[in-house]
This record gives structure tokens, C-alpha cells and sequence, in this order.
């Protein structure tokens, strides 16, 4: 069980990343991604509450937890939560979870609890459907034609290692007397320049890689937001934490 894993690990500091992360298979399996990104964490945060030493929890949401009218606003971790499709939803939930064991149960605890919302991540061992640059591979090591949804689509695109490197500082300043200030909410965004459409990402790819892409004629009855950005302020200025790279 949970409670048993947390007991023989004793953890020092917890990532939670674990989720059901896709957009569209939120559709086809809404309970499947409730009870992973809700439950799961939920589960998590319980089995600490045995826990009798000092530990610093990070607990990986999205930047898809706004409510997201598809304005083009740039998101501070303060704006409403929301979500629209059942992933958004249930990890804007998940922020909701978290912010009740903070102050239920973990108030003035030594279980320090924050949440971490990045950008839309790529990076080598993400080879999930519904992901551009893994379909791009797909498809052009095979020789197919790729069908892209919405190429006007804006994302906060961004390279894997620079989130990663939020929340290890997150951790380590988590478990530090600066502690208090860092109990909260953060965006772990790209800069502004990497807030880019998909057509401009498929260039971008295409200078190394060849093949053929096509949108799609047909349109979705599911919904999709057509632009979203964040503001990463907040953790630049409380943990010194700041994107190192750019779209190339």
C-alpha cells in the first residue's frame, strides 16, 4: 500500500508526479483520470500524515489548471482555477486537495506542502500520443503524413530539464527555514518568447527532420484551449529559479 511504501522509504522530500496527463484520453477515461489525479494524491498526502520528521512534499499539477476562456492572458498563480476537458479539471482538483491537508492537517507541520505547475514539457522518454514532437518522430521515421489538430494553437513550450530544476530548488528551499513563504502555488513557465503556435514548433523541427505535415480538415467536437501562457515571477523571485532555454 501507499502507507507502506512511505513508511519503509521515510522520505526526506516527496515528488509526486505521478498522473494521467493527456488531454484527450481524459475524455475516453474520465473516472480513470479523477481517481489518478485526485485519489492519487490525496492517497499520497494521507500516508504522510504518519510521518514524524520534516519532510518537504512537491506535488506536480499544470499549467492547464486556469480557467482558461481562451483569452490571451498570461496565468499568475493566484487566477481562478479551472478546467474545461476532465484532466484539466481534476488537476485544478488536485490543487484544491492539496490546499486542504496544508491547512486541515499540516498547518505549522513539519510536512511542507507546495504545487508545481509547468508548461507544456518536452524532452527524451515522453513518448505518449497526443504529443507533437513524439508524433512528429512517428511519423516521419516512418515515412507517414502527420495530421496536427490546431496548428494555431499558442503553448508555453519548454524543455523538460528547466521544470525539473524548479522543483529541485522548490525542494531544497522547501525543506530550509525560508519554508513558510514557499508553501503555495508556483508556475514553472518558459519565457515569453517560447509562448509559440504549433505551426511555428513543426518549422522549427523541420529544419532537422523531414517530412510531410497536414491539419486536419475535421473538427473536434472536444474542447481545446487555443492559447495559453504563464508567469513564472513568482518563483524567479522567492527561489531564483529562472528558464535557461529557448525554443531552438
Amino acid at each position: 500500500s501507499v502507507n507502506t511504501r512511505i513508511f519503509e522509504a521515510d522520505p526526506d522530500i516527496v515528488f509526486h508526479l505521478a498522473a494521467q496527463s493527456l488531454v484527450r484520453r481524459s475524455y475516453k477515461q474520465p473516472l480513470v483520470t479523477w481517481q489518478t489525479n485526485v485519489m492519487g494524491t490525496a492517497n499520497i498526502l494521507d500516508s504522510l500524515l504518519n510521518i514524524k520528521k520534516p519532510c518537504s512534499v512537491i506535488i506536480v499539477t499544470t499549467d492547464k489548471v486556469y480557467e482558461n476562456n481562451s483569452r490571451k492572458k498570461t496565468f499568475v498563480e493566484v487566477d481562478r482555477l479551472g478546467g474545461h476537458d476532465p484532466y484539466s479539471a481534476s488537476k485544478a482538483a488536485t490543487e484544491l486537495v492539496a490546499e486542504s491537508w496544508r491547512k486541515s492537517f499540516y498547518k505549522n507541520s513539519q510536512i511542507r506542502i507546495a504545487t508545481a505547475r509547468a508548461g507544456n514539457v518536452i524532452g527524451g522518454g515522453d513518448w505518449s500520443e497526443d504529443r507533437l514532437l513524439p508524433d512528429l518522430a512517428r511519423a516521419f521515421s516512418s515515412g507517414k503524413t502527420l495530421t496536427v489538430r490546431n496548428m494555431n494553437s499558442v503553448r508555453p513550450w519548454q524543455h523538460v530539464i528547466d521544470p525539473l530544476v524548479g522543483y529541485i530548488a522548490l525542494a531544497e528551499q522547501l525543506s530550509s527555514h525560508r519554508a513558510p513563504k514557499l508553501e503555495k502555488a508556483f508556475n514553472f513557465g518558459p519565457s515569453s518568447t517560447n509562448n509559440t503556435s504549433v505551426s511555428e514548433i513543426i518549422k522549427e523541427a523541420m529544419k532537422y527532420w523531414s517530412g510531410t505535415v497536414e491539419e486536419s480538415q475535421k473538427n473536434s467536437t472536444l474542447h481545446e484551449s487555443s492559447h495559453l501562457a504563464i508567469c513564472s515571477d513568482s518563483a524567479k523571485k522567492l527561489i531564483s529559479w529562472e528558464p535557461r532555454w529557448n525554443i531552438s
